[in-house]
Order: C-alpha cells, then sequence, then structure tokens
C-alpha cells in the first residue's frame, strides 16, 4: 500500500527494509537540480506520494541538516533511512545517494582525460566554461537572497558578506578563517544586534496539497529508541566513525607515505568535509585554493570543466570532488610511474575518486548518527544560530569571490595581458540571464551553451 496512494483515514503499511533500497537506489538515479531539486523530489516521493513521513517531520529533519556541514539533500536521505530503518537504514539512504554519481563522474572523467583535446570536445568545453561562471553568480543570487534577504533591514549580515569577499578575493584568506572568524563574529554581534541573526529553515514551508493524509512516520509518531540520544551509542558510533577513518588513512600512508598523493587527498578532502556550510559552492574556493593552487592536482581550466560535469550528473554537487580525484590520480599516476599505460592511468584515477569520496561523505554520515540528538537540542537557541547566519553570510562573500574568478577566466583565458575573449564573456552573459532572469534550468542551459561551442568549431 505504501508504494501507491492512499486515501484520507488509511493507515500506511509499514515499509520494508527492502523497498527502501529500491527507493532510494533509485533517489540516487534521478537526483538531479541540485539541493533544491533533490529535496523537492524527496518530498514528492516521501511526503505527497508514498506517505512514509509527515510534512512537519519532514521539515523537522531538513532543518536540522541545514544547521550541519556538508550535502543536506544526501544528509536528508540518510537521515529519514535512519529514522526508519536504524544505522543500516541511514547508511545504505546516503551510500546509494551517492554511488551511482561517482561511476558516471569516473567514466566522465575518463573520456575527459583521454579526449578532452579532441577540436570539437574542446570547443564545447569553451562553450561550457562560461555557463559555469553564470552558475556560480546565480549560486551567489540564490544564497544572498537566501541569507541576507535585504542588506538594508540587515546590514551585519551584509557586511560579514562584504568582508569575506575582500579576505578571499583581495588578500587571500585561506577559507577554514573566513568560517572561524564568521563565527566568532556572529557570536559577538547577536549581543549587540540580535533581530539581524533570526535564522530559518531557508526553505519555505513546503504544502502537499490536498487532503492530510496519515504517514508512517506521522506528526504524533513517537521518536523511535534508535533516535534519541544516548551516552553509550554516541561513543559506539565515534568509535566506529574513527576506525573507518583510521584504516584507510594507515593503509594509504604504510603504501605511499604521508606525503603520497592518496594521503594528502584523504587528509585534504576529510578538512573540505567539515566546511561545507552553505552547500558544495561555499566549499569549492577553499577545493580551489587547495587542489589547483597548493597541491596541483589540476588546473584551473579542469576545474571548471569537472564543475560542469558535477552540474550534468545525478547526486549532490560536492561530487565534483570525484573528479578532481580522479584527474589528480590521473596526473599523478597514483599507481604506476612515468609512463604508465592508459589503462593503469585510469585505475590510478578511479582510485583517486574513490578515495576522496569516502573521506569527504565519512564526516556526513557522522553527523547524521552521532550528532543528530546534540544538534537537535540547539533549535531556537540565539548564540549557536547567530553564528551559523554570520557563517552563512560570509559564505555568500566567498562564493562571490569563486564567481569574480571564474569570469575573469573565462574573459581572459590566457591570463592578464592576453586578449579578451569577448565571445566567452557575450556567452556568460547570455547564461546567467537565461539561469537568473528567466530562471532556465542547470541542464537546459549547459547543453545549449556547449552546442554552441561545437558550432564555433565548425566556423
Amino acid at each position: 500500500m505504501s508504494e501507491g496512494r492512499l486515501s484520507v483515514g488509511d493507515t500506511p503499511a509499514p515499509v520494508s527494509f527492502g523497498e527502501a533500497l529500491r527507493f532510494w537506489f533509485k533517489l540516487g538515479c534521478i537526483s538531479f537540480g541540485g539541493p533544491a531539486g533533490q529535496i523537492a523530489l524527496m518530498h514528492r516521493e516521501l511526503v505527497e506520494q508514498k506517505h512514509w513521513i509527515s510534512e512537519r517531520r519532514f521539515l523537522h529533519a531538513l532543518n536540522y541538516c541545514m544547521l550541519l556541514p556538508g550535502p543536506e539533500a544526501q544528509q536528508l536521505a540518510t537521515y529519514i533511512g535512519w529514522l526508519m530503518h536504524r544505522t543500516w537504514g541511514g547508511v545504505a539512504a546516503g551510500v546509494l545517494f551517492v554511488l551511482p554519481s561517482l561511476f558516471v563522474l569516473i567514466a566522465l572523467s575518463a573520456i575527459y582525460m583521454a579526449w578532452g583535446e579532441v577540436p570539437a570536445v574542446a570547443a564545447m568545453l569553451w562553450g561550457i566554461k562560461p555557463a559555469v561562471a553564470a552558475l556560480v553568480l546565480q549560486a551567489v543570487h540564490r544564497m544572498a537572497s537566501k541569507t541576507i534577504k535585504n542588506p538594508v533591514k540587515a546590514p551585519v549580515l551584509a557586511a560579514f558578506a562584504a568582508m569575506s569577499f575582500v579576505a578571499v578575493a583581495v588578500l587571500n584568506v585561506p577559507f577554514p578563517a573566513v568560517v572561524l572568524a564568521a563565527a566568532i563574529g556572529g557570536w559577538l554581534a547577536q549581543r549587540r544586534w540580535p533581530q539581524q541573526f533570526a535564522l530559518g529553515a531557508g526553505h519555505g514551508p513546503v504544502r502537499a496539497g490536498g487532503a492530510v493524509h496519515a504517514a508512517w512516520i506521522d506528526d504524533d509518531t513517537p521518536t523511535p529508541a534508535h533516535a534519541r540520544f544516548a551516552p553509550a551509542r554516541l561513543v559506539r558510533v565515534l568509535a566506529v566513525a574513527l576506525a573507518l577513518w583510521l584504516v584507510p588513512m594507515a593503509l594509504l600512508v604504510a603504501w605511499q607515505g604521508w606525503q603520497g598523493a592518496l594521503a594528502q587527498m584523504g587528509w585534504f578532502f576529510t578538512k573540505a568535509a567539515l566546511l561545507t556550510f552553505g552547500g558544495a559552492y561555499a566549499v569549492l574556493p577553499y577545493v580551489y585554493q587547495g587542489a589547483v593552487e597548493h597541491f596541483g592536482w589540476l588546473s584551473a581550466a579542469q576545474m571548471m570543466d569537472g564543475l560542469a560535469l558535477g552540474e550534468s550528473t545525478p547526486g549532490p554537487l560536492i561530487m565534483v570532488v570525484a573528479f578532481v580525484g580522479f584527474v589528480g590520480g590521473w596526473g599523478q599516476q597514483a599507481l604506476a610511474s612515468a609512463g604508465a599505460s592508459v589503462e593503469t592511468l585510469f585505475w590510478s584515477g578511479a582510485l583517486a575518486a574513490t578515495v576522496v569520496t569516502w573521506f569527504t561523505f565519512l564526516p556526513s554520515f557522522v553527523f547524521i548518527l552521532a550528532g543528530g540528538p546534540l544538534v537537535e537540542s540547539t533549535h531556537g537557541k540565539l548564540q549557536f544560530t547567530a553564528s551559523l547566519a554570520a557563517i552563512g553570510a560570509a559564505v555568500v562573500g566567498v562564493v562571490a569571490s569563486l564567481a569574480l574568478f571564474f569570469t575573469v577566466h573565462v574573459a581572459l583565458p590566457l591570463g592578464r595581458g592576453g586578449p579578451v575573449d569577448y565571445a566567452g564573456v557575450a556567452l556568460g552573459v547570455a547564461a546567467a540571464v537565461a539561469l537568473i532572469r528567466f530562471q532556465r534550468g542547470v541542464l537546459e542551459v549547459l547543453a545549449v551553451c556547449a552546442g554552441i561551442g561545437w558550432l564555433s568549431s565548425l566556423w
């Protein structure tokens, strides 16, 4: 009965683990559209059609996940799976949300590395780069409207955004320092201007429409025992999580040493996973600073191409890190010395992409399985929400600095002093207008820009 629509008053049948498993796998294969689209898809399926969870419980879980660093849609799937079927339910939901995207990105990354220099492919990538810059501009617009809303009524939050922009774009301050400064600044500023730090849910109320149906996990369903805080359970979860981090890291260090590419990727993306307040776009500047500027795993142009691939595949956008890992593993030849075959380079990239994905998403599972009851207890406490609001505003400035970098890279593809690519600038402006003004779909804009690039190769 839980597969179809219910009549008013019907009591949903319990959902089996196998039935939930099939849904989470399907979700991982069709979850296009970024976090907003993924959350809307989950709401339609779980609340409106299947009635596995009530609207209020769904929004409660969503608000909780929005307080955490990491991909909120993947964490929401993990949370609901955990609520329904205990720890293994959460693990299955979170893994299946990511796994299809990992396989697709490994395949696309291999094609990119093997044939990315073919003229027709290179021309399509030229067309995609302005679209990527426009996507980041759209992210700035969307995040600012949600986080700051009205700069006149919230000048303190607007100031956090402006200062973070200057810190990253002009002073080259590391992203973790910006986040820490914003958290401390928000905690201090809420004492003087508390009215500017009211942190909403971020997503407006979602209405199922029509009559209200009973749900398997309804508004008045008691919190299951496994979802209540227990010190002993918390210790067990943290111990297992620590082992799941330490054992792979120890194996990588024993194999290639601490300075080996795979160990450095694991350590770097563990830190990145703890800084993703505000979604994937918020952590991209940090990933760029480390992967491009510090380690040199890939170039700036490859980073933009990877973002385009991440936008066009299912799963969370932060899966772009799998592309970063693949290109880094291919370039560093993680499994071989110089002169390795294409097959060996592929397996080097695939292993690096898997390592990066493991260390990026492990903290998200820990936040849900271990920290859920603790974080929920902070709802409504201004001292906590003010720091989050300040971090959210600072993230707007950080992502704006990323938009500036991508825009400059499109306009001056050969660097400072080189010719201006007026065609690329015009294409980027058109893509931004299509995304922000006319609200066209991401895949549609990427496809059109790639097609224009391909046509340019014919000319």
